[in-house]
């Protein structure tokens, strides 16, 4: 069964202009990609969990603040990989620069045995939505589209 993840795509109007939070991973496999590396704050959902809640966990993981709103549920994306991305927008603002990640346990290099800690995301910053559909992984641009079309809407 193909694995399915849940996140939030925060952003904030400034002047009229959008722009979205976005994550970077960590690590050493991470740790030079740029283009197509950055991502909505997510994470797997387990067997029966709620993917909502899920994604406000993720998102509490990866950033260090937890988020509160109005939770805006955006079309599922299925991933070059075949996961499927559930993702809710909240408008909110916080300053990237105080955000902080927990960390996880990696074998690095691959199948080396080795263990070393990585924090799960090592960069937050935020967007226009022309600089993120070049930064977020290509499937989840369309989370991007649709929150302008929602806010073009408004």
């Amino acid at each position: 069964m193909a694995k399915k993840s849940a996140g939030i795509l925060l952003f904030r109007k400034n002047g009229g202009q959008l722009s979205v939070l976005l994550v970077h991973p960590g690590g050493p496999f991470w740790k030079n990609k740029d283009a197509g590396a950055w991502s909505v704050p997510k994470g797997e959902i387990m067997e029966d969990e709620d993917p909502l809640e899920r994604a406000r966990t993720e998102f509490s993981e990866e950033t260090g603040q937890e988020i509160t709103g109005n939770y805006i549920p955006l079309a599922a994306v299925t991933q070059k990989g075949g996961k499927k991305v559930y993702c809710w927008a909240v408008e909110g603002n916080l300053e990237a620069s105080k955000l902080s990640s927990n960390t996880i346990q990696i074998q690095w290099p691959p199948r080396s045995g080795k263990m070393m800690e990585i924090p799960e995301v090592d960069r937050w910053e935020w967007f226009s939505p022309e600089e993120a559909r070049i930064k977020i992984n290509p499937a989840q641009v369309a989370f991007i589209d649709e929150l302008e079309e929602l806010m073009n809407k408004s």
